[in-house]
C-alpha cells in the first residue's frame, strides 16, 4: 500500500497497516536546527505533502519568494500579504501579526484598500496534476480558505468581534467579497488531481471558543458548509485546521462532513474527544505547548500511545507533529518513531 492508498484507507477507517505520518516544520526549525530536521525527515518521510506552489502565487502570501518586493513573512519586519494587508514580525522563523487593520472602525469605506488576490486563481493545472500523477504521496491543494483570520486580519480582531456582535451592514459585504473568493479559490483546486482541499481558521482559546458556538453556527458553519461541498462534489476529501479549544464546534464539523481535523487535541483532552472516534480523523497533533518543548523522551511515548488507545478506529489518526519555535529536536522525533513503534 503506498501512501496515497495509505491516507485513504486512514480516512476511511479501513487501515490495517501503519498511521500516516506528516511533519510540519515551521522556517524556525530549519533555520536553528537544520540537522535535526533533515534526520527526521529522512527517517519519517511523510505520507501527505502539499502541492507545489512554485512559480505561481498564493493567497495567503506566506512563500519566500527572493527579490519578492513586499518582504519576506519569515523575517524581522513588515509583510504586506496578497490582500494588501501588512504583518508586523519581531521573531524570525514565524510569522507576525497585523497591527494596523485595512479597515477601519466605521469606515467601510476603506474596503477599496483591499485587494482580492484573483491572480491567486491562475494556478498552473498541467504541473500540478503532473505533481500528482508522478507522486504515490496523498496530496493537498497548495492554497487554502480562512475567511474568520482573514476577516480578523482585514478589520482587526477587538473590532471584528465587535462587528460579529453589532452586525453593520458593512460587515455582510465584506464578509460576502471574502467567502467568494474562497469559494472560487476551492473550486479551481478542486477542479486539479488533488487529493484534498483545506481550510484554515484559529477557533480557541485555551479553554474556550472564541466566539459562542451560536454565532459560529450563524456565521460560519454556512461557509463551511460550502467549502466542504466544493470538495465532496468535485470527489476530494477535505481537511481543516484550527488551533485552541473547539471541542463545541466538532459535532458540527463531523455534520457537515469533514474528513480530517488538524487541531490541538491536548488543550481540548485526548479522554474528552474519545467520542469522536470513528466518526473524524485527527490529522494529529502532539501538544506542542508544553510536551514538545518541555517533556522528557518518556512522556512524548505517553502520550503518542494515548492518542492512539484513545482516537484509532483502523483509522481516525495521522501522526502529525508541528516543529516550531522552542520544540526540541529529540521529541519532534520520538513523536514519529513512537508512531512508528506502535
Amino acid at each position: 500500500m503506498n501512501s496515497r492508498d495509505l491516507v485513504y484507507s486512514t480516512l476511511d477507517f479501513k487501515n490495517q497497516e501503519r498511521v500516516p505520518r506528516q511533519l510540519w516544520e515551521l522556517p524556525w526549525a530549519q533555520m536553528y536546527h537544520p540537522e535535526e530536521s533533515a534526520r527526521i525527515k529522512r527517517d519519517f518521510p511523510d505520507d501527505v505533502v502539499v502541492a507545489p506552489c512554485e512559480g505561481f502565487p498564493s493567497t495567503e502570501g506566506f512563500q519566500i519568494r527572493e527579490g519578492d518586493p513586499h518582504g519576506n513573512p519569515y523575517e524581522v519586519g513588515t509583510y504586506i500579504d496578497s490582500w494588501n494587508c501588512a504583518f508586523t514580525n519581531f521573531q524570525r522563523g514565524v510569522i507576525g501579526e497585523v497591527k494596523t487593520p485595512l479597515i477601519r472602525g466605521e469606515n467601510w469605506e476603506e474596503r477599496g484598500a483591499m485587494r482580492i488576490p484573483e491572480e491567486c486563481l491562475k494556478i498552473n493545472r498541467e504541473r500540478i496534476n503532473e505533481f500528482c500523477r508522478n507522486s504515490d504521496l496523498f496530496v493537498l491543494a497548495g492554497d487554502w480558505a480562512r475567511p474568520f483570520e482573514r476577516l480578523q486580519f482585514l478589520r482587526g480582531t477587538e473590532q471584528f468581534y465587535v462587528d460579529l456582535i453589532l452586525q453593520p451592514d458593512g460587515l455582510f459585504e465584506v464578509m460576502e467579497i471574502v467567502h467568494d473568493y474562497y469559494c472560487r479559490l476551492l473550486t479551481t483546486w478542486a477542479e486539479t488531481d488533488v487529493d484534498a482541499l483545506w481550510y484554515m481558521d484559529d477557533w480557541g482559546a485555551q479553554s474556550s471558543l472564541l466566539i459562542s458556538p451560536e454565532l459560529w453556527v450563524k456565521f460560519f458553519k454556512p461557509l463551511y458548509r460550502d467549502y466542504i461541498n466544493i470538495a465532496h462534489e468535485h470527489g476530494k476529501k477535505v481537511f481543516m485546521h484550527s488551533d485552541g479549544y473547539i471541542t463545541d464546534i466538532i459535532p458540527h464539523l463531523i455534520d457537515l462532513g469533514l474528513d480530517a481535523l488538524n487541531s490541538q487535541i491536548f488543550c481540548m483532552g485526548v479522554e474528552n474527544l474519545a467520542q469522536f472516534r470513528g466518526k473524524l480523523t485527527f490529522w494529529g497533533e502532539i501538544d506542542r505547548q508544553h510536551l514538545l518543548p518541555e517533556g522528557s523522551i518518556e512522556d512524548i511515548k505517553h502520550a503518542v500511545t494515548l492518542v492512539k488507545n484513545t482516537l484509532w478506529a483502523d483509522g481516525g489518526c495521522v501522526a502529525q507533529c508541528e516543529f516550531g519555535p522552542s520544540a526540541k529536536p529529540e521529541n519532534v522525533f520520538s513523536v514519529f518513531n513512537t508512531w512508528n513503534n506502535l
